[in-house]
Formats: structure tokens, sequence, C-alpha cells
């Protein structure tokens, strides 16, 4: 590590190399691994990792610039721009910031002004969203990849060997950056060009007493993509291996699930290697109660399963309220669905009735989310029962992400029991008192954010005022808005041949 002995309060500008610098790991692999995975699909994902050998060779043999060509080349050739960009969105940050190195950060986010982000070994367009929006980079240096006039991906690279004359360019008038950070070798072609200098490995007191106090890191709230690991070429090579049983295991445990009794899964479920664990006590029944109306179970919505669950575990019917939920799954699914319109006054109507009838799951998030934070809750629930039982849902997988924004929604109950050994957990609260309820004057709001404040305390979970609209402009470059006055498919012929769309989409994508 190198420092002079500047004042913290002069540092005004910074710059970073990603890769091994404020990332711990320098290995590209497995990015590429991922865009390989997400825009085209196993067919290229396994070409790319058949390549590894002779990556790892070229770059034991010193030619490190020819194995991210080629990385690249296998990686992106042919992919269109728009797919490419949309893995780089929604996909890559997650596993970026899983690997942020916390001393290079309070190092580089403690910098008051301008902050530069140097990708030596990744294309811009792979590390800009994760930079801006989460390093809070201003300026992203790096190679481009080439498209051609059909917008696909040539595979090719250009620019990575002027990053030196191009960080320079950005502090052009003499005003060189405060400070630098990086290790590798195109890293010390800009390095000698900053006043101070920092490279791994990093000691955390070092880099506390030589700068202000970083803010925190922006965390990663909404990501998409089917991995739940980083796709090593281990991992990569496990993933591969375990895909045909993983489809043979999810075949059979679907089969299962809908032969046997609802009652009797969560009691068979750990011979089939899932398990369903259970807190607290569940209502009774509406008949053994002596209501007229059923009991709205107010849900947080980690999968499309949460209302299955709910019903296994409860052992009785339950409804589930959805919306924009696949075909496939609605006919998959042992329990009635309801599907809403967005429109609140036929919705509220929809589930007015379907309560008079008996129970009903609503999970008022209206989309899931995979990190430990709860979306803002819709107040429709709590203008519809003073019966409500608030249920805390959780799930935990090995390696596959059982939802979707870009990809097939009808995959996502499937890819749940593929893996391994998929977990749900179950907490029952206790039913809402009378006078935390609208029919005590409380504002159907009011009732929705206590709601939600007691489920991230049961959880664990942040609660946030994100919407669904904010993930979806987040993960896919829309408002996740369907269009409810299409006409729905008949749930004969032309659901199985949609369902067999989207399994070929998955394979040769």
């Amino acid at each position: 590590m190198v420092m002079n002995p500047a004042s913290p309060r002069a540092r005004r500008s910074v710059v970073a190399e990603l890769e091994g610098g404020l990332l711990r790991s320098a290995d590209t692999f497995p990015y590429f691994m991922l865009v390989a995975f997400e825009a085209s699909g196993l067919p290229r994902f396994a070409a790319l990792l058949a390549l590894w050998p002779l990556l790892r060779l070229l770059e034991l043999a010193g030619r490190p610039g020819l194995a991210l060509r080629l990385a690249a080349l296998v990686a992106t050739a042919g992919v269109p721009r728009a797919e490419v960009e949309a893995v780089s969105r929604a996909v890559l940050p997650k596993f970026m910031a899983d690997d942020v190195d916390p001393a290079a950060w309070a190092a580089f986010g403690s910098c008051e002004g301008r902050r530069v982000v140097v990708a030596t070994r990744l294309p811009r367009v792979m590390v800009e969203r994760f930079a801006r929006e989460h390093l809070g980079a201003h300026e992203v240096v790096g190679c481009e990849l080439e498209y051609s006039r059909l917008k696909r991906c040539t595979g090719l690279l250009r620019g990575g060997e002027a990053v030196a004359e191009r960080v320079r360019a950005l502090f052009a008038g003499g005003d060189r950056p405060d400070l630098g950070i990086g290790r590798s070798e195109m890293a010390r072609s800009f390095l000698p060009f900053c006043k101070e200098q920092l490279k791994p490995p990093f000691a955390a007191g070092a880099a506390e007493s030589t700068t202000s106090a970083a803010p925190p890191f922006r965390p990663v709230i909404f990501h998409d993509g089917r991995l739940v690991c980083r796709p090593t070429p281990l991992m990569s090579l496990v993933i591969l291996l375990w895909l045909p049983l993983g489809a043979l295991v999810a075949f059979v445990r679907i089969a299962v699930g809908l032969m046997v009794p609802i009652w009797t899964i969560p009691h068979i479920a750990p011979i089939f290697g899932g398990a369903v664990i259970t807190h607290g006590r569940a209502p009774p029944p509406v008949s053994a109660a002596g209501d007229s109306s059923g009991v709205l179970f107010v849900c947080t919505h980690r999968t499309l399963m949460d209302p299955v669950v709910l019903a296994t575990v409860l052992g009785r019917r339950v409804a589930a309220v959805t919306y924009s939920i696949s075909r496939l799954s609605e006919i998959l699914s042992p329990i009635p669905t309801v599907r809403l319109t967005r429109d609140r006054g036929a919705d509220a109507a929809r589930m007015r009735a379907e309560l008079a009838r008996g129970d009903v799951a609503v999970c008022p998030e209206g989309t899931t989310c995979r990190e430990p934070f709860l979306l803002r809750f819709s107040a429709l629930f709590a203008e519809l029962s003073d019966r409500i039982v608030p249920v805390a849902m959780d799930y935990r997988v090995g390696l596959f992400h059982p939802t979707t924004a870009r990809g097939w929604k009808a995959m996502d109950p499937i890819f749940f029991f593929m893996n391994p050994r998929p977990v749900y957990e179950v907490t029952f609260l206790n039913q809402l008192p009378a006078e935390a309820t609208c029919a005590a004057g409380k504002s159907p709001v009011d009732v929705a954010n206590y709601v939600q404040r007691m489920l991230a305390a049961t959880l664990g979970f942040e609660c946030t005022s994100l919407t669904r609209k904010d993930k979806y402009r987040v993960l896919a470059g829309n408002d996740g808005i369907v269009n409810a006055a299409a006409k729905p498919a008949a749930p004969g012929k032309a659901a199985w041949q949609g369902w067999v769309k989207e399994v070929l989409g998955f394979l040769l994508h």
C-alpha cells in the first residue's frame, strides 16, 4: 500500500479498479457465465464451461488479454444487445454487490467529489449499472462490446488498451485524482497518475484512518436471474450435472403434491428432500369458529408458492388472490385461484365474494421480493374484513431462484422444486385485534402499514415504500402492468402449447 501524507479532506476525486480493487475477486469468469446462462441458455453456458480449462491455461501462460477476449466471444457472440443490457441491469449487480471489499469501499465511498470506476477486465456495459447505481460512480471507463447492424453482439472487444489515456482525459487540465485504487497490471498504468495509491490487500484500519466516514453501501433490493450461487467453474459443473436429475425430482414432487391430500404434504415433504417449518398457531376453520365469513390471511410475498404452502399447513381450502400468473401455474395449482384485474372496485367485489365462501390468502405487496425487504402494502385488504391474520412467509433454496421478472413465470414452481432441498417457513401471527382494524375507525393505509411492520419485525426484514412498478422498472424496463382486458386463453390445448413453448424457450433461448 502506497500512501502520501495528504489530508483526507483534500480528497475530492478517486479512480478505482473494479475487478480485484473494489471487488474482492479479480476473476471475471462467473460474470461471463451469468451472461451466457441468462441471455442465451444452457448450450452456451455449457460451451463456456467446457472452454474454461483453455482460458485458465492462457492466463497461466501470461495471456490474460487473449483469455478475456475468448470468454467474451463465446459468452456474447450473436446475443441481442438488449439481452446483454438486461442481464447487466437485472442480474449482475447482485453478484457484484456480494463481492464488494468493505475496506476498498470505505476509501472509495468517502470521497466527496468525483468518483471514477475503471473496469479493466469486463466490458463497460456489464458493470456500468452497478457502478453508477450502487457505487455512486460518476464515470465508468472500460472496454466496449462491438455490435452488428442488427444490434447483436459480435463478441469482439475494443478500447481496452487505452484505459490510462482515457482516465487522464477525464482529468484534463492538470487536476490529478487524489486517490487511486487497484492492483492489476492495467491498473498500474493509471495509478501513478494519482496523488495517493491503495493496493490490496487493504487494511481496514489503514483505510479508515486515512479517509472520512463512507456512506452506507446501497443494497441491491431487486434482482433477477435463476442462479442463486456465483457460477464458478466448480459450481457451474454442479449445476449442469444436477439439472437433469433436478428436473426429474421436480416432476415427482409436483405429481405427488397433486395426487395426495393437501394436509399430508408437510408430513411427506421430508421424504422427497423438502421441508415445511411452521411457527405459531393457525386459526380454526370457519365452521369451527361459527363465523359466516372466512379468514383473510395477509402473507409476505416470497414466491408463487406462498398461498399453496399456506393451504398445506392449514390443511384446508384457501383461495389465492393472484395477478398475472401463467395459465400453467393456475392449472397446476392445488388450490383455487382468483385472478384480479387491477380495477379496485372489481377486485374488492371478487375478494368479498370469495371471503363469503371461505378463507382467502392475499399478498399485498403485489409482487415477490427476494431480498430481506418488504415492499409497500396495498391497503385494499384492510377494507374487506376484520378477521385479518398476518402470516410471515419465507423460503430457502440452494441452486435456483423460484421467481423471475424477465423470464418464463410458468417455470417458477418448477425451479422451486428443482432445488435439492427447498424449505418453506410459515409463521402465524395473532389475529389483529378489533381496535387495530378499520372497524375501530383506523384508515386502511394505517392498518396496512401496521401489518407490514409486524411482518417485517417477525422476519427481521426492512420495510420500504417501493412498489411493483419500481421492481419492474429496474428489472424489465416497464411498469409490470398486464393487459387485463385481453381475452384469456382456453385452459386446454393453448395452455399446454404455452408450457412447451416456455420449456423450449428456457433451453434454447
